[in-house]
């Protein structure tokens, strides 16, 4: 049975930070909801699929990879869009514009369902984190799928900030 659903971004962190965030709040599986598994520049190499997924084992975090949750370009381009009218860089964004999160909503949690999503995590899950780049929860797809997934019932949402 689940106790509490988190939420997890990796810019802001530091490597020890992240894991060790991760591990004070009892995560027990880590949901990457990533499209593409890896990130640029040195200081976020430990978010890189090989070496993140390498580290969790060690902790004893399961890793599961939810690519169906992730933003089609199309979507995420509709965000780049909206992100150069109004002159942010991605790491600094604080929200999400419309058309990202309908065509989100749209596209992508409109196909699926909440209970698919929680049934294909291990029977023992308790913690389970979703992952993604974005240090502000509202300024990514987790936030939107969070919300979507808790929509029917008392489960919590913790957001795990630097």
């Amino acid at each position: 049975m689940i106790e509490r659903l988190y939420t997890i971004g990796g810019y802001g962190f530091s490597e020890n930070g992240f894991f060790d965030a991760l591990v004070k709040n009892g995560v027990d599986v880590f949901c990457d909801v990533r499209q593409r598994r890896g990130m640029r520049g040195s200081q976020f190499a430990f978010l890189n699929s090989a070496k993140l997924q390498a580290k969790l084992r060690s902790l004893g975090i399961a890793y599961m990879h939810f690519k169906n949750f992730a933003p089609t370009n199309e979507i995420r381009d509709e965000q780049k869009k909206a992100d150069a009218r109004a002159g942010v860089q991605k790491r600094l964004r604080e929200g999400l514009g419309d058309e990202f999160v309908n065509g989100y909503r749209a596209k992508i949690l409109g196909s699926l369902s909440p209970s698919s999503f929680f049934s294909d995590l291990p029977a023992n899950c308790k913690r389970p984190v979703l992952f993604c780049v974005e240090r502000a929860p509202c300024a990514c797809h987790r936030s939107l799928m969070a919300q979507w997934l808790t929509e029917d019932s008392q489960l919590e949402v913790a957001n795990i900030l630097p």
